[in-house]
C-alpha cells in the first residue's frame, strides 16, 4: 500500500477553507482545510463537539437535514467540485459516510440492512450478490447472524454491519465517524483491524473522525486535530504522536511531568499550535 501525505498532487478528498453555518446563525466550522490522499488513511481527530462529525456532514452533503449549509469554500472529490450534489450523487461517484452510532435498520435483518447500500448501483443483481459474499468474507461474524435482525445485535456487529453496507455501494472513499464509540476495547482493535484490511486490499480511502487518538494514529498515516471548529494542528500521525501537547491532551500520556487540574484547565494558554 502507498500512502503519501495529504500534500501529493494525487489527491481523492480536498476541502478547501470551508465555513458551515446551523440556522443561518451559528459559525460552527471555520476555514476547515484537509485532505485525503488516494488509498490513504487520515485521521480527523479532536474531543466531542470539536466539529468532526459536521466536517464530515459537510463533505458528504447531509448537512441540508439538519438546516446547516456550506457557506464558505469548496469540497472536491477526485478533482470536481461536489459540495453542491446530492447525497445519492456523492454516493453514486463514490463517496460515503457511515455514521457515528451505526444507525442500523433495527427492524431489519443485518442481511437487508446490507443489501440497503448497494440502492444507487445499476448493474444488476448478480453483481450486488457477488459483493455481499465478499463482505460476508470480510465481515464472518455478521455472516453467522446474516438473518438476524440489526436491532438485536452486538454493537461490534452493528459497527460491522454499517461498514460492510458501506463497501456495498462500492466506494472509493469512506467518512467513518466515530467507529470506536461504545465499543469494548478488543472490539475496537478488530474494527480497526477491518479497515486497515479494507483500505490495504481494496484501495479505499479512509477519513476516520474519532475521539481515540491512540488507536486512530496507529491506522492512519496523516491526522488533523480540530479544536472549536478550527483545525489546530495536522501532521504525519508519528509526528503527532510524539508531540507532546497531544501525547497529554489527546493520548492521556505525561509520564512524570503530568500536570495538576488547576494547570490543565489552561492548557490552551501553554498548547504550540495556539500559541
Amino acid at each position: 500500500m502507498t500512502q503519501s501525505s495529504p500534500n501529493s498532487s494525487d489527491r481523492i478528498l480536498d476541502v478547501l477553507n470551508i465555513e458551515v453555518v446551523y440556522n443561518s446563525v451559528a459559525l460552527v466550522l471555520k476555514g476547515v482545510s484537509l485532505s485525503v490522499p488516494k488509498g490513504g488513511v487520515v485521521a480527523l481527530l479532536g474531543a466531542n463537539g470539536a466539529g468532526k462529525t459536521t466536517t464530515l456532514k459537510a463533505i458528504s452533503n447531509l448537512l441540508r437535514a439538519e438546516r446547516g449549509e456550506v457557506t464558505k469554500g469548496a469540497i472536491m472529490f477526485e478533482g470536481e467540485r461536489v459540495d453542491r450534489l446530492s447525497p445519492n450523487d456523492l454516493v453514486r461517484r463514490g463517496a460515503i459516510q457511515v455514521m457515528e452510532g451505526r444507525h442500523c435498520f433495527g427492524h431489519l435483518t443485518i442481511e437487508e440492512n446490507l443489501l440497503t447500500g448497494a440502492f444507487t448501483r445499476r448493474d444488476g443483481r448478480a453483481a450486488t450478490m457477488r459483493d455481499l459474499e465478499r463482505v460476508y468474507a470480510y465481515f464472518p461474524r455478521i455472516k453467522e447472524r446474516r438473518s438476524a435482525q440489526a436491532g438485536y445485535a452486538s454493537g461490534g456487529e452493528q459497527q460491522m454491519c454499517a461498514i460492510g453496507r458501506a463497501m456495498m455501494s462500492r466506494p472509493k472513499l469512506i467518512l467513518l465517524d466515530e467507529p470506536s464509540m461504545g465499543l469494548a476495547p478488543q472490539v475496537v482493535e478488530e474494527i480497526f483491524a477491518i479497515v486497515r484490511f479494507l483500505n490495504e486490499r481494496e484501495g479505499v480511502s479512509f477519513l476516520l473522525a474519532e475521539q481515540n487518538a491512540n488507536i486512530a494514529l496507529q491506522v492512519a498515516r496523516f491526522g488533523y486535530i480540530l479544536e472549536t471548529g478550527r483545525v489546530v494542528l495536522d501532521g504525519a500521525a508519528e509526528a503527532l504522536r510524539s508531540n507532546e501537547d497531544v501525547r497529554e491532551f489527546y493520548l492521556g500520556v505525561a509520564g512524570q511531568n503530568r500536570r495538576s487540574f488547576k494547570t490543565v484547565k489552561t492548557y490552551k494558554r501553554r498548547k504550540r499550535w495556539l500559541a
